[in-house]
């Protein structure tokens, strides 16, 4: 198979993902690898290749965007910012060997986050709340996840949110938007001005996977939340274990 014919299809499927449950990144950044991306690019690729996508949401959230319970959005941005930073130049300065060994347990934690995340926040609700400036550390590291990697972040912001206190999930969706779309943002920006993009393939999935994005929306007003949910954590989980296979086996 043309492996551009293989990132565009799997461009499709990321955009619709991502528009239907979340966990693009899964398929995007297996293919990029699969076609002879180096696994470093590949990351840096798949998040520019999804970028626009995140960006078309955050502007769909823009009328709801406020702070979250006791902490105002400005300080939950400027952090989320500078955690994007540190995570795209600690990628930058990973070598493809290092980043073969942590990607399985990345794909681990952003799958547990996919699978368990609101359950995980509810749990975490009702046990602990904390106060805003230590939310806004866990914000900073979240961000630094975001601009290395990225897998579920906006998931595992809503729990780390959850412990100020706030219930009220829908309400949280918008700023969870652009705190992602920032942290990502801050990591396109760097590994563009790097150079560290593979952009032919990047081009074709961007493309495609704002076509996926587009028909995902459209699936999602028909097929039911459970079997889209389960057929994401199925498809997330089996990448998971291959890529394990693939570093340890």
């Amino acid at each position: 198979m043309d492996p551009l014919i293989l990132v565009a299809g799997a461009g499709v499927a990321a955009g619709a993902m991502n528009a239907l449950a979340g966990g693009g990144s899964f398929v995007s950044l297996p293919a990029l690898i699969a076609a002879g991306v180096p696994p470093v690019l590949a990351n840096t690729s798949s998040t520019v290749a999804l970028y626009p996508g995140g960006m078309a949401s955050a502007w769909a959230y823009r009328d709801g965007l406020a702070g979250v319970a006791d902490v105002d959005l400005r300080p939950l941005l400027a952090v989320t910012l500078l955690g994007g930073v540190a995570g795209a130049f600690l990628l930058l300065h990973t070598s493809t060997r290092a980043f073969d060994a942590v990607l399985p347990w990345l794909l681990l934690v952003a799958a547990c986050a996919l699978g368990f995340g609101r359950r995980i926040g509810e749990w975490m609700r009702a046990r602990w709340r904390v106060r805003p400036a230590v939310v806004l550390g866990l914000q900073f590291g979240l961000g630094i996840y975001g601009g290395y990697f990225g897998g579920a972040v906006g998931i595992m912001m809503m729990a780390v949110w959850g412990l100020l206190g706030s219930h009220d999930i829908k309400s949280m969706h918008p700023p969870r938007t652009l705190m992602v779309t920032a942290a990502n943002t801050m990591a396109v920006l760097i590994f563009i001005a790097a150079g560290a993009v593979q952009w032919r393939e990047t081009l074709v999935m961007l493309i495609a996977a704002s076509l996926g994005g587009y028909g995902g929306a459209l699936l999602g007003k028909r097929i039911p939340a459970p079997l889209v949910r389960a057929g994401t954590l199925l498809l997330t989980a089996c990448i998971t274990v291959a890529f394990f296979v693939r570093a340890y086996g």
